[in-house]
Formats: structure tokens, sequence, C-alpha cells
């Protein structure tokens, strides 16, 4: 989606939706493994904000007028998802964890 974006943004917004959205995996599979179930909530919670920042990523492209509001709507409604299962994952391993 974003090679459609501008070439000036190749560095700008871009590059921050590539990052965000790797570094939500990521987080992820680093966390899981990890020693303790303390350390890897840190680590969702990182894979949290990274997926909430790239919902607001995805909002300001179109505010930007980079994608249409259309092709952006499925993938922000996935990435809510997204930051569901993450925070129902850390809401059950901390429950475990007491």
């Amino acid at each position: 989606m974003s090679e459609n974006f501008p070439q000036r943004e190749q560095y700008g917004i871009i590059s921050q939706i590539r990052r965000s959205s790797v570094s939500i995996s990521s987080n992820i599979a680093e966390g899981s493994a990890r020693q303790t179930t303390k350390d890897f909530i840190r680590f969702l919670r990182i894979a949290l904000g990274s997926a909430f920042e790239l919902e607001t990523q995805l909002i300001l492209s179109t505010d930007l007028g980079f994608v249409d509001e259309e092709k952006i709507n499925p993938i922000i409604d996935q990435i809510i998802e997204i930051q569901k299962m993450i925070i129902g994952l850390e809401r059950r391993l901390a429950k475990e964890g007491s």
C-alpha cells in the first residue's frame, strides 16, 4: 500500500509505517522467547504501542491524501483486532502469573 505514496515520503511516513508494522510481530516473537512472563508482557506492551503507532500513521496517511479511506479502513480494522489480541494475551499472562 505504501508503494503508492509520494516518493518524497520514502524516509518519512513510509519508513515509519514499515518499521512499526515489523515491530509488532518482532516484539511478540522476542518476548515469547524470554525467560519470564513479566518480560514477555513487557514486549507485548511494546508491540501494542507499535500497533497503535501504525494505526495513527495510517490515519495520518488518509488525512494527508496519500491513500483513500476505503483502502485503509480494512487494514485499520485488522490492526484493531491485533491490538485486542495483544491486550487479551497480556491479560491472560498477567492472570496466570498472579
